[in-house]
């Protein structure tokens, strides 16, 4: 079983800003409880006993990302019994991004690059791109990635799903993943509605696969009837083949344990899709 999304820091080796500012609370809830060393051995203690054997490591807002990207690379060349791979700072605005792209490619972890959008409404972190996605510059890396190989995970919210589309349907070749099921914030019967609409969007792309992950961090105290509908909307759009699961830990941790949500995400997919939706997507995606 494969983990597609998680993050990992150690505090003392890689600086990460919006982490360790204090008394901030983030759309995703209070960090506090999260201020603190996150190490792969922490990882492996919360998801090995449920069967996972790999996973992938994304990218988590260092303030220096090579840095965190060679961090991750000796972890992974430590830890031969644990497959890991790992999506990397980019920015696709960066002329320079190609000669950033040739560094990573000598970290054997590396299998894509990350770039967030939008994280959540208010958070607009990502906003500089959003009002470049027309640019050449824009369009000319993500060529790169694709004909270097890599993947590019993609983290929006449903607002601009179709702005992004008309940007992605133009590199087909591309490998896509959409973050955390496409970010869907307003839980509302209305507000779940508007974004199945807008996923489709995304979802009608052959090269996206879409990431099942970090529900939670839009309604902190889930269920699994919360989760069903979310689910089972990922798995009729996409289907199993281009569904793959994410913890999102440390973050989805402010939530619940790593048992509560693994329990969650068995009992709401059906039996017959485990074998895709937990392993086979990812180990296939990020060439695992």
């Amino acid at each position: 079983m494969i983990d597609a999304h998680h993050h990992l820091w150690d505090l003392s080796a890689v600086f990460y800003p919006w982490l360790e500012e204090k008394s901030k609370k983030r759309f995703f809830g209070d960090p506090k409880p999260i201020q603190k060393n996150y190490l792969i051995h922490d990882f492996k203690k919360d998801c090995k006993p449920h069967g996972f054997k790999g996973s992938v490591h994304i990218q988590v807002g260092a303030k220096d990302a090579l840095k965190e990207a060679i961090w991750i690379d000796e972890i992974a060349k430590n830890h031969p019994e644990w497959s890991l791979k790992q999506v990397v700072f980019c920015d696709l605005t960066n002329p320079r991004m190609p000669e950033e792209i040739d560094t990573f490619e000598q970290l054997t972890s590396v299998a894509g690059a990350r770039q967030i959008l939008s994280r959540a409404p208010g958070e607009e972190a990502g906003s500089m791109l959003l009002n470049n996605l027309e640019s050449p510059i824009v369009f000319e890396n993500l060529k790169t990635l694709s004909r270097r190989g890599f993947t590019f995970d993609l983290q929006l919210i449903p607002e601009v799903m179709q702005q992004a589309a008309l940007l992605f349907d133009k590199v087909p070749e591309l490998k896509v993943a959409l973050c955390h099921a496409g970010s869907p914030h307003n839980r509302t019967k209305e507000g779940i509605h508007y974004w199945q609409e807008a996923l489709k969007s995304i979802s009608s792309l052959t090269n996206v696969t879409c990431k099942i992950s970090g529900l939670g961090m839009f309604q902190h105290n889930w269920s699994i009837e919360n989760f069903q509908p979310l689910i089972e909307t990922c798995l009729d759009q996409f289907g199993p083949q281009r569904c793959m699961y994410g913890s999102n830990f440390p973050v989805d941790s402010l939530y619940s344990d790593y048992n509560a949500l693994i329990g969650a995400f068995r009992k709401s997919i059906p039996e017959a899709f485990h074998k895709a939706v937990f392993e086979k997507t990812a180990r296939s995606f990020y060439s695992i």
